[in-house]
């Protein structure tokens, strides 16, 4: 585990377990040959984070979850170069002071995946902040990049908040990519949470016929339409199938992106999709979806997507956010210490706010930001 055999301190969080995350006191990290120790600026909370503290079945079935405490958790982290190991800053092309950010995934660097080029379906798959084996998340004042990491430098003219949605900012963009955006596509992103309004903003720049978000809160809604949504659609208020149905002539939209996590998301994709349109899945669920497989084939012909983290998106992010064709204002909304865990993480489950950081050091409590 990253945080033992070092004499110096810090503050972490650690995963016990579902619903038993502490604040503690542990070993700061050390680097080894090869390795980086960061100096964290921000953490966001994810929905996988949510989900994983909640205890679905997805991170804790049977005998051998996913999750293996005691971890510290969190990916979506961003810091500064604080100390290199033996060769590090030629390994990875930092120096110290350098601000960075490494992917979520710890590829493998052996498997059939990483040999052929396909890093992010390493098929060992361990992920920053939920195994602890390999390297603890960035949830904590410091965090440790092993070997494996694939590291990036952030301009210094890049924003605190900016350059913390750069993760979900990368998987947002490889998820468009997936979706193979046309011109005369009409495109609809199910899901208005951080991921959606990121790739919403993302879409945008694909210039499709039309940009259609659902999502049930209206006010991201409005966040969405700021963010260049042509039409959006509050289920509560509007059939989604019915409007998207009048709006292509009857035939459904040409490009269905699932960003909501529950099983509706996929059901009323299947619906609202034309014949041949594609399908793109990206969600993390917290519970089985069931579906009428015969739509995929019998009568759509659908060709289904999924998208998974964000490869080779990284780069493109930073660049997106340095021209400031894409944005955080809006999508952080909350900054919490990290001895306010218990706080942030009910607040980021919740509705209310938007993107949640843990951000060490920071001492008003759960400030709101204005959008």
């Amino acid at each position: 585990m990253s945080h033992v055999g070092s004499s110096a301190r810090m503050t972490a969080i650690v995963c016990h377990g579902p619903k038993d995350y502490r604040v503690e006191e542990v070993s700061r990290p050390e680097p080894g040959d090869r390795e980086v120790v960061l100096k964290i600026v921000a953490c966001g909370i994810c929905a996988s984070d949510c989900k994983c503290w909640s205890g679905a079945r997805m991170f804790w079935a049977g005998q051998t979850p996913w999750v293996k405490p005691p971890v510290i958790p969190g990916h979506e982290f961003f810091g500064i170069v604080e100390s290199l190991g033996t060769n590090a800053e030629e390994h990875f092309g930092v120096k110290a002071g350098d601000r960075v950010i490494a992917e979520q995934i710890v590829p493998c660097d052996k498997c059939r995946y990483c040999r052929e080029g396909k890093y992010w379906m390493c098929e060992v798959h361990n992920i920053f902040g939920f195994q602890r084996q390999v390297a603890d998340g960035g949830m904590a004042e410091y965090m440790r990049l092993p070997p494996t990491s694939r590291v990036h430098i952030i301009p210094e003219s890049i924003s605190l908040d900016d350059a913390a949605i750069i993760e979900p900012l990368a998987c947002a963009i490889h998820t468009v990519q997936r979706g193979d955006i046309q011109l005369a596509d009409v495109v609809v992103i199910a899901g208005a949470g951080p991921l959606g309004l990121m790739m919403a903003q993302v879409a945008r720049l694909k210039t499709p016929k039309k940009l259609v978000v659902i999502d049930l809160e209206d006010q991201r809604l409005e966040l969405a339409r700021k963010f260049g949504a042509d039409i959006t659609i509050n289920p509560k208020q509007q059939d989604p199938i019915e409007v998207v149905r009048e709006l292509t002539g009857g035939y459904g939209c040409d490009v269905y992106i699932e960003t909501t996590g529950v099983p509706a998301g996929v059901t009323q994709g299947l619906e609202i999709i034309r014949k041949l349109g594609r399908f793109v899945e990206f969600s993390v669920f917290g519970e089985e979806t069931s579906a009428d497989w015969s739509i995929i084939g019998d009568r759509k012909e659908l060709d289904v997507r999924g998208a998974h983290l964000g490869p080779y998106c990284y780069p493109i992010a930073i660049d997106l956010l340095e021209r400031g064709l894409v944005t955080s204002k809006g999508i952080v909304t909350h900054r919490y210490g990290l001895e306010d865990w218990d706080t942030a993480v009910r607040k980021a489950y919740g509705t209310e706010s938007i993107k949640v950081l843990m951000q060490p050091g920071f001492k008003a409590e759960g400030q709101s930001i204005s959008r």
